[in-house]
């Protein structure tokens, strides 16, 4: 399970999600399809949930599904945006 570090905020757009990082002013912003990830992730789901339920509603097979997954967790827990629990 993730959750966002706390000086970190989400807020939802009309196409995606802006993650903010407050200690340094950054923010990152994600198209529809990160939004879902992350929004899943926060929510509980496991990575291999995720990729299951992209891959059924998105038009890409489940191993893209799984390594988009992988590497989105990766550059948000390398950027310290998101901790595991």
């Amino acid at each position: 399970m993730h959750r966002l570090r706390p000086d970190v905020t989400a807020c939802s757009t009309g196409d995606g999600m802006v993650l903010l990082d407050e200690r340094t002013g950054r923010y990152w912003q994600l198209n529809s399809t990160g939004a879902l990830v992350v929004k899943a992730l926060l929510d509980g789901a496991a990575p291999d949930q995720v990729a299951d339920r992209l891959a059924a509603t998105r038009p890409v097979s489940r191993e893209r599904a799984a390594a988009d997954v992988t590497a989105l967790l990766g550059h948000l827990l390398k950027e310290a945006l998101v901790t595991a629990r």
